[in-house]
C-alpha cells in the first residue's frame, strides 16, 4: 500500500473539497487511510444510489444532528442532485465537512448543476508520483504508467486493457457522452498516436475522417473525465516569437501508449525518451496541485523551432533528455529562453549519473534525483506568473 502525497485530511479540515481524480487513482482508498471516522455514501453502491435516487433528502437527514462530522459522498456526478442538499447543510452547519468525489466534470456541467458556489475548494488526485512510488520503479512506471492496481499487477498489460474498455464502457457509452462509440475509439487512437505534440485538429480531423468541430468536442471530453490535459504555449518572450497552441497530454503514461497501441519501449529508444518526458511533465503537474502552487506549467517553442519541454510560471524551465551525455547541444533550448526571460532555475532531466552544474548556471541532473528535489521543496517555486494567451489550435 501506497502512502499517498495529497493530504486529503488537511484540506477536509478547512472545509469541504471536491475531490477528483480519473478511474482508479486510489481516491476511494485514500479517503478511507485519512478520513476512516467519515460517513461515507459510496454511489457505486447500488442500494446507496437507489436509495438516495428517489429520496435524496435523505443524507441531509441522517446527518442533520451529527456536528463536526466528516461526510464522504464517493462518485458525486453520478447524482448531482445531491448536491443540493450539500449545499443546505454547508449553510446551515458550518461544523460540518463534506467530501465530494468524482471521475468526471461533465455530468456535474450539464444543466447548470449546483456547484456549491465557491463553498468548496477543489482537489485533484493524480495517478502515482516518483515520491510514493520510490526511484526504483522508474522502468516500470515508463513501460505501464502509474496506475495503482496496474503497478502493482503481475499482469500489467491486460490490465492496462481492461483500464481503457472500462473507461469507455462506463465514463463514456453509460453516459452517452458520444453518438458513436467507434468513431470515438479511433479518435483516441490518434490522439494517443499523437499525445505530446502541438494540437492540429484539422490534421487529427483528418486522420480520424470527422469534421474538425468533432475532434475539438471528443478533447474536451477527454478532459472532463480527467483523462487528458493541455499544457498552452508559454507566450511571456519578445526577441523570439512563441507559438500558439497547445499540446495535449494523457493523464498517464501507460494509458497514452496502451491507447497508441504500442508495446512497452525499450530503454534508449525514442519512445522511452518521449514516456520519459512526459513522465516528467505529469510529475510537475502533480507537485504544483498538490503543493497547491497556482505557477501555470507551459511548454515553449519559438516560430524557429527552438523548444523547451516545461516552463513553469515564469521561474524555471525544464528540458528532458533520455541521455547519459547531455551535450551543448541539448542546451540550446534553454540558453534561448533564458535571454527573453529570468529564470530562477535552468535544469536538463537526464540519465547521466551524477549531477552537474554548467558554467552558465545549468543544472543538470538524473531524472530520480530530479524528482527528489522537486518533492523535497528545493526548486521554492511560488505563485507568481504573468498572464499568457493562450490561442486555439488549428
Amino acid at each position: 500500500m501506497y502512502h499517498r502525497s495529497l493530504d486529503i485530511r488537511a484540506q477536509a479540515a478547512e472545509g469541504s473539497t471536491f475531490l477528483f481524480g480519473p478511474r482508479q487513482t486510489g481516491k476511494t482508498t485514500l479517503l478511507r487511510q485519512q478520513l476512516p471516522d467519515a460517513i461515507v455514501y459510496d454511489l457505486n453502491e447500488s442500494d446507496v444510489y437507489r436509495a438516495l435516487v428517489s429520496r435524496p433528502e435523505i443524507v441531509r437527514q441522517q446527518t442533520s444532528e451529527m456536528r463536526g462530522a466528516t461526510v464522504i459522498i464517493d462518485e458525486i456526478q453520478k447524482l448531482p442532485v445531491l448536491l443540493n442538499e450539500v449545499q443546505v447543510m454547508i449553510d446551515s452547519d458550518r461544523t460540518k465537512r463534506f467530501v465530494l468525489t468524482g471521475s468526471s466534470a461533465r455530468s456535474l456541467r450539464r444543466g447548470g448543476v449546483n456547484l456549491l458556489g465557491g463553498r468548496a475548494a477543489t482537489a485533484r488526485l493524480f495517478p502515482l508520483i516518483s515520491a510514493e512510488t520510490g526511484p526504483e520503479l522508474l522502468d516500470r512506471r515508463i513501460a505501464y504508467g502509474s496506475m495503482p492496481a496496474v503497478l502493482d499487477s503481475s499482469n500489467p498489460e491486460r490490465d492496462l486493457q481492461a483500464y481503457t474498455g472500462t473507461y469507455l464502457d462506463q465514463e463514456i457509452r453509460a453516459e452517452g457522452f458520444v453518438r458513436s462509440i467507434e468513431t470515438f475509439s479511433r479518435f483516441l487512437e490518434v490522439a494517443a498516436v499523437s499525445n505530446g505534440q502541438i494540437l492540429n485538429f484539422t490534421k487529427i480531423a483528418s486522420d480520424c475522417g470527422v469534421p474538425a468541430r468533432t475532434v475539438r468536442e471528443h478533447f474536451q471530453l477527454l478532459e472532463d473525465t480527467l483523462v487528458g490535459h493541455q499544457v498552452p504555449a508559454y507566450q511571456n518572450t519578445l526577441k523570439r516569437k512563441p507559438v500558439a497552441a497547445s499540446k495535449f497530454y494523457f493523464f498517464d503514461v501507460g494509458v497514452a501508449r496502451d491507447l497508441a497501441r504500442r508495446s512497452p519501449p525499450p530503454r534508449g529508444s525514442a519512445d522511452w525518451g518521449l514516456a520519459l518526458e512526459h513522465l516528467v511533465g505529469l510529475e510537475l503537474q502533480a507537485y504544483l496541485s498538490y503543493k497547491r502552487i497556482r505557477a501555470r506549467l507551459c511548454f515553449w517553442r519559438s516560430r524557429g523551432q527552438v523548444e523547451v519541454d516545461y516552463v513553469v510560471g515564469d521561474e524555471m524551465g525544464v528540458e528532458v533528455k533520455a541521455s547519459a551525455n547531455v551535450t551543448e547541444r541539448h542546451l540550446s533550448g534553454l540558453r534561448a529562453l533564458r535571454e527573453d526571460v529570468t529564470l530562477k532555475h535552468c535544469v536538463v532531466v537526464s540519465l547521466e549519473r551524477l549531477p552537474r552544474r554548467t558554467d552558465d548556471e545549468i543544472l543538470i541532473l538524473p531524472v530520480n534525483m530530479f524528482f527528489e528535489r522537486l518533492w523535497n521543496g528545493e526548486f521554492h517555486l511560488t505563485d507568481s506568473f504573468r498572464t499568457s494567451r493562450v490561442e486555439p489550435a488549428a
